[in-house]
């Protein structure tokens, strides 16, 4: 079992920077690989970033390399979305996730990959 909690969500320029945070409770949290998705209004969720248990490996989506990077802290069990030069389209709620600590897979980016979810958290850009 493993709780995932967002924060760092809110209003900002567009522009503009934020840092998300995602907290992961227990002592397995370097067993799971670690992902970002977003979900705007009437549309479905999407893959945003993606790093593996040592953190030496990271995934993008198209949409937001090179603007968006993650990383993790394993001895704070705690990821993070850096996000910068952010436009409207970011806008979004930004959610968490964490596969399974006995997943092992080729892929990253699909909802399937992930056995637990936060709450998530609202990034609103504003022009």
């Amino acid at each position: 079992q493993v709780q995932l909690v967002e924060s760092g969500g809110g209003l900002v320029q567009a522009g503009g920077s934020l840092r998300l945070s995602c907290a992961a409770s227990g002592r397995t949290f370097r067993m799971h690989n670690m992902g970002w998705f977003r979900q705007a209004p009437g549309k479905e969720r999407e893959f945003v970033a993606a790093i593996s248990r040592s953190g030496d490996s990271t995934r993008y989506a198209d949409s937001v390399k090179g603007r968006f990077t993650i990383s993790r802290d394993n001895d704070k069990n705690t990821v993070y979305l850096q996000m910068n030069s952010l436009s409207a389209e970011d806008t979004a709620v930004y959610y968490c996730a964490a596969s399974a600590a006995s997943y092992y897979s080729g892929t990253y980016s699909r909802n399937r990959d992930y056995a637990y979810w936060g709450q998530g958290t609202q990034v609103t850009v504003s022009s």
